[in-house]
């Protein structure tokens, strides 16, 4: 695919957001209420999805653009050591979910990221949420894949193509980040 293509592909993906408007509003609300009640973001995702997770939690706990207070996230992905001791002690599948027993409390937000929603690490974390009362919010792409309807707002970019689905998802953390900087002012000691 050469510039002319790959440019033309992403932007149409970009102009199709529309559709999905407000799954994206519900998300942002979902992320927003969660940070403003002085409850945490759980990150997960796997590959080129870990380090948007990553980002994420980065653009909440360090800053976005303006000095703000502090806000609580973690991202799963982050440690190794303990990422494959839970894959070789319980397998890979657990991962994320033995982590999130370990560190979710009620109130908590799980958001899981992932191009295809075909992983079954992330369809374990989002039972798990689930099941122990958490709520979760999944940006997808392809469909939605096996993560379809798990959590409790899915946003599933329409598009089949992995590039474009990790371009809307890192838009969005960008989106969602622009609705926290309006709603946290500016940290006085900075």
């Amino acid at each position: 695919m050469d510039f002319e293509q790959s440019l033309q592909q992403t932007l149409t993906i970009f102009t199709r957001l529309e559709e999905i408007r407000s799954e994206i509003d519900a998300a942002g609300d979902l992320i927003l209420k969660t940070l403003q009640r002085g409850n945490k973001i759980i990150t997960c995702g796997n590959g080129g999805s870990a380090a948007e997770a990553q980002h994420l939690m980065t653009e909440l706990v360090g800053r976005y653009k303006g000095n703000r207070i502090s806000l609580p996230a973690v991202a799963l992905t982050s440690d190794g050591t303990l990422m494959s001791c839970i894959g070789n002690d319980y397998g890979w599948d657990q991962v994320f979910v033995r982590q999130l027993e370990g560190l979710a409390r009620p109130g908590d937000l799980l958001v899981c990221l992932s191009s295809s929603g075909q992983s079954d690490d992330l369809v374990a974390v989002l039972e798990a949420a689930r099941d122990k009362g958490i709520e979760s919010l999944s940006l997808l792409g392809k469909g939605g894949g096996a993560c379809k309807g798990l959590a409790t707002v899915d946003v599933i970019i329409p598009s089949d193509q992995t590039a474009p689905v990790q371009e809307a998802h890192l838009f969005l953390i960008h989106h969602f980040c622009e609705r926290i900087e309006e709603a946290f002012p500016a940290d006085p000691k900075m």
